[in-house]
């Protein structure tokens, strides 16, 4: 889910912090794996903000999305 120059925050779904992945979900319903090394560790719920298949920021609530 990338276009352009454009970070979506999307939900961590589960992880495999083997590999350093995350299966996460946007607020449609659409999944894809996302790589976490930047911001591990990240858990079930975490929402992130990700570029390109990798999380580069994880949000709180008072992150703008």
């Amino acid at each position: 889910m990338t276009c352009g120059d454009v970070a979506i925050a999307l939900t961590v779904l589960r992880i495999d912090e083997e590999r350093g992945l995350a299966l996460c979900a946007d607020d449609d319903g659409n999944s894809e794996t996302v790589e976490t090394d930047l911001v591990a560790p990240v858990a079930p719920g975490a929402r992130l903000l990700v570029h390109a298949g990798t999380a580069i920021a994880s949000l709180t609530e008072e992150s703008p999305t």
